[in-house]
């Protein structure tokens, strides 16, 4: 009799979804998309590499799709013009975040700027953004720590590509970028080089680095209830290891507040690094410390891995194409010459390096889904309903690949920019690789500053070529599954010094 009842109580339960998406149907004209399971939806239709898996879906039911993660209703566009319309038309409306457990436990429950809901905090934090973190005069500010990072990886492609023996020697160019990414957003964040100049790191950089890769741990943990509510009680998350994540990172980012806090006192300067910057802040915009460590982490998670990415896509692309690296040679060597390094200032005279960086961001956008909005409102995409509370993803990756607003685009062809300038910073929907709207990415501008000062290094100063028994066109240009897209296949090439020997120097700053 008891098992019976369990077994009654277990069905009503598991048919209790089945009949949420059933009710849901029959009240909205939902979004065409694959048929949902019971319990679990679209779960297990869901192939590895997620954008590409939603353009396929979008090929065969139309540009906006409904897919289910359990019971919850995703709702995916993967066009230009319905990019503009969730991301202007009905940006208010489309404006929450949706958070997972862990995010929730990361930003504590939405303390930070990434996982807020749209409302009085997160306008708050994100005027502190845009009106004092990522002013043009911060940035001018802090260029001397980005221009040494990357002459700090110039010395050190150039001293591995120069040793003896190292003819055609091949280099994984992910392990210059990724110490790019990590001392750069260290420095501009925590005011911090973990690292010292023979790449020893010190105490407080292996704990920094212990602390990322166990929130990437504790993040990927999750199990398939994380998409079912009503089955979580069997998989409770572990509380006592976010507790003790949470108080790690807390302890380390307070310890680093309280060095700058006290160098503070005793120079009375402030230094333009952003913790500092924070700190300065906190009376004027009542920024709790909580808020302050969020902010801080923010930085780092949406700067760290993004910047190293998309220049390893960048110089994939470069290396596959002998054509453009030529290009790219030519204009350097009349905008620069052979006589002195690349600085930011002369970006603006790079035009067709401005180009690359912005066609290898279409084609290979490091974070092809944009993170999900939720909205707050019933509203109307296409004249399908997306109902209070369903999250929308824009397919960023599918947008810039839009064949409607595209010319040949799977093509890799910097031209195209040159033809017709397209801004990428949220103002044309055709190219979204920092979102749009309300949640636009407030440091896009620092990591276009970065992405085209790394790229214009490593090509001033280097010819660069696939290894030895390897063509152009068999580099290996799929992606691994994840939230953002790094390469499968880390890209190996070979590097010949093109400058005199002087100029592969780093450039230390002090700051």
């Amino acid at each position: 009799m008891a098992l019976s009842l369990i077994l009654i109580v277990v069905s009503l339960l598991a048919s209790l979804p089945l009949l949420y998406s059933l009710l849901y149907r029959l009240r909205f004209k939902l979004p065409p998309g694959p048929r949902p399971l019971p319990v679990v939806g679209n779960l297990y239709d869901i192939k590895p590499v997620r954008f590409r898996c939603f353009a396929e879906w979008a090929d065969r039911y139309g540009p906006v799709i409904s897919v289910w993660f359990g019971s919850t209703l995703n709702v995916v566009v993967s066009s230009t013009a319905l990019a503009k319309e969730v991301l202007k038309e009905h940006d208010q409306q489309l404006a929450d975040r949706h958070r997972s457990r862990s995010a929730a436990k990361f930003s504590r429950d939405g303390q930070d700027l990434i996982w807020a809901d749209y409302g009085p905090h997160y306008v708050k934090v994100r005027k502190v953004c845009t009106l004092e973190l990522f002013t043009p005069k911060r940035l001018e500010g802090l260029r001397p720590i980005r221009e040494d990072e990357v002459t700090a990886m110039v010395e050190s492609v150039y001293r591995d590509c120069s040793d003896s023996g190292s003819a055609e020697k091949s280099l994984q160019v992910k392990k210059y970028l990724g110490a790019v990414a990590f001392n750069n957003i260290t420095r501009l964040a925590f005011g911090k080089r973990f690292v010292d100049s023979e790449g020893v790191m010190d105490a407080q950089g292996l704990e920094f680095k212990a602390i990322v890769s166990n929130g990437l741990k504790l993040g990927a943990s999750l199990s398939m209830a994380e998409h079912i509510e009503w089955l979580r009680w069997m998989f409770p998350l572990e509380e006592g290891a976010f507790a003790q994540h949470g108080a790690r990172r807390d302890r380390l980012t307070q310890a680093i507040m309280e060095e700058h806090t006290e160098a503070r006192k005793k120079s009375g300067d402030t230094k333009q690094h952003f913790v500092d910057a924070l700190l300065t802040l906190k009376e004027k915009y009542d920024l709790s410390e909580d808020t302050i460590i969020g902010l801080l982490w923010d930085m780092i998670t949406a700067g760290m891995d993004t910047t190293a990415i998309s220049s390893e896509w960048a110089m994939a692309e470069i290396i596959k194409h002998p054509r453009v690296q030529q290009k790219l040679h030519e204009e350097m060597d009349r905008v620069i010459g052979f006589e002195r390094v690349m600085i930011e200032s002369d970006f603006s005279s790079l035009h067709y390096l401005q180009c690359v960086v912005k066609e290898s961001l279409r084609l290979h956008p490091p974070t092809p889904l944009m993170l999900p909005h939720r909205s707050n409102a019933n509203v109307k995409i296409s004249g399908y309903d997306v109902p209070k509370g369903s999250n929308v993803h824009v397919n960023v990756w599918a947008v810039a690949r839009d064949p409607a607003v595209w010319k040949d685009p799977l093509e890799f062809r910097p031209e195209r920019f040159m033809e017709e300038d397209v801004d990428m910073k949220g103002h044309d929907f055709r190219l979204l690789p920092f979102g749009a709207g309300r949640r636009v990415c407030p440091g896009a501008q620092l990591g276009i500053n970065l992405v085209t000062s790394m790229l214009g290094h490593l090509l001033h100063h280097f010819q660069w070529s696939p290894p030895e028994g390897v063509k152009p066109e068999e580099i290996d240009m799929s992606e691994n599954p994840g939230l953002v897209t790094y390469m499968r296949t880390p890209v190996m090439a070979t590097a010949t010094p093109r400058l005199p020997s002087h100029l592969y120097k780093r450039v230390a700053a002090e700051m």
